[in-house]
Protein backbone atom coordinates (compact mmCIF):
# COMPACT_ATOMS: atom_id res chain seq x y z
CA UNK A 1 0.00 0.00 0.00
CA UNK A 2 2.82 2.43 0.77
CA UNK A 3 4.36 1.75 -2.64
CA UNK A 4 1.09 2.63 -4.36
CA UNK A 5 0.86 5.86 -2.38
CA UNK A 6 4.42 6.76 -3.30
CA UNK A 7 3.69 6.07 -6.95
CA UNK A 8 0.54 8.19 -6.83
CA UNK A 9 2.50 11.03 -5.21
CA UNK A 10 5.23 10.77 -7.84
CA UNK A 11 2.64 10.91 -10.64
CA UNK A 12 0.99 13.97 -9.08
CA UNK A 13 4.35 15.73 -8.78
CA UNK A 14 5.21 14.88 -12.39
CA UNK A 15 1.88 16.32 -13.58
CA UNK A 16 2.44 19.51 -11.60
CA UNK A 17 5.96 19.85 -12.97
CA UNK A 18 4.67 19.45 -16.53
CA UNK A 19 2.16 22.24 -15.94
CA UNK A 20 4.91 24.44 -14.53
CA UNK A 21 7.13 23.66 -17.53
CA UNK A 22 4.33 24.71 -19.87
CA UNK A 23 3.93 28.02 -18.05
CA UNK A 24 7.68 28.60 -17.85
CA UNK A 25 8.06 27.85 -21.54
CA UNK A 26 5.62 30.56 -22.58
CA UNK A 27 3.84 32.09 -19.60
CA UNK A 28 2.12 34.85 -21.57
CA UNK A 29 0.48 32.87 -24.36
CA UNK A 30 -1.92 29.94 -24.55
CA UNK A 31 0.44 27.23 -25.77
CA UNK A 32 -2.45 24.85 -26.41
CA UNK A 33 -4.13 27.26 -28.84
CA UNK A 34 -0.88 28.21 -30.56
CA UNK A 35 -0.03 24.55 -31.09
CA UNK A 36 -3.51 23.82 -32.43
CA UNK A 37 -3.27 26.70 -34.90
CA UNK A 38 0.11 25.40 -36.07
CA UNK A 39 -1.19 21.85 -36.37
CA UNK A 40 1.21 20.35 -33.85
CA UNK A 41 0.89 18.81 -30.37
CA UNK A 42 1.20 21.31 -27.52
CA UNK A 43 4.20 19.51 -26.05
CA UNK A 44 6.07 19.96 -29.34
CA UNK A 45 5.50 23.71 -29.22
CA UNK A 46 6.53 23.86 -25.56
CA UNK A 47 9.67 21.83 -26.21
CA UNK A 48 10.65 23.95 -29.21
CA UNK A 49 10.01 27.16 -27.27
CA UNK A 50 12.26 26.11 -24.36
CA UNK A 51 15.41 27.51 -26.01
CA UNK A 52 13.80 30.73 -27.19
CA UNK A 53 14.74 33.89 -25.27
CA UNK A 54 11.71 36.21 -25.24
CA UNK A 55 12.44 39.85 -24.48
CA UNK A 56 11.30 40.70 -20.95
CA UNK A 57 10.15 44.14 -22.12
CA UNK A 58 8.19 42.65 -25.06
CA UNK A 59 10.23 44.74 -27.49
CA UNK A 60 12.86 42.42 -28.94
CA UNK A 61 15.55 43.76 -31.20
CA UNK A 62 15.61 42.56 -34.79
CA UNK A 63 18.67 40.46 -33.91
CA UNK A 64 16.88 38.75 -31.03
CA UNK A 65 13.82 38.10 -33.20
CA UNK A 66 16.06 36.54 -35.84
CA UNK A 67 17.92 34.41 -33.28
CA UNK A 68 14.69 33.20 -31.69
CA UNK A 69 13.13 32.39 -35.06
CA UNK A 70 16.27 30.47 -36.04
CA UNK A 71 15.65 28.24 -33.02
CA UNK A 72 11.87 27.99 -33.08
CA UNK A 73 10.94 27.61 -36.74
CA UNK A 74 13.16 24.65 -37.70
CA UNK A 75 12.14 22.82 -34.55
CA UNK A 76 8.45 23.29 -35.32
CA UNK A 77 8.97 22.34 -38.96
CA UNK A 78 10.42 18.97 -37.90
CA UNK A 79 6.92 18.18 -36.61
CA UNK A 80 4.97 19.95 -39.37
CA UNK A 81 6.90 20.91 -42.51
CA UNK A 82 3.96 23.05 -43.65
CA UNK A 83 4.68 25.70 -41.00
CA UNK A 84 6.12 28.72 -42.80
CA UNK A 85 7.77 31.79 -41.37
CA UNK A 86 4.72 33.86 -42.28
CA UNK A 87 2.33 31.36 -40.65
CA UNK A 88 4.39 31.28 -37.46
CA UNK A 89 4.46 35.08 -37.33
CA UNK A 90 0.69 35.31 -37.86
CA UNK A 91 -0.09 32.77 -35.14
CA UNK A 92 2.36 34.23 -32.63
CA UNK A 93 1.12 37.77 -33.31
CA UNK A 94 -2.45 36.62 -32.80
CA UNK A 95 -1.67 35.34 -29.30
CA UNK A 96 0.97 37.89 -28.27
CA UNK A 97 -0.55 39.72 -25.26
CA UNK A 98 0.89 43.06 -26.33
CA UNK A 99 -0.11 42.60 -29.96
CA UNK A 100 2.08 42.21 -33.02
CA UNK A 101 5.67 43.33 -32.77
CA UNK A 102 6.13 46.67 -34.50
CA UNK A 103 9.32 46.79 -36.54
Amino acid sequence: MIRLTTLALAMLCATQLQAQDLKRADPNRPTDLIAADLGIPEQVFVTCFMNVAPDVDHAPTAARQHDNKAILLPCLQRENAAITNDRLDAVMDHYRPEGPIQN
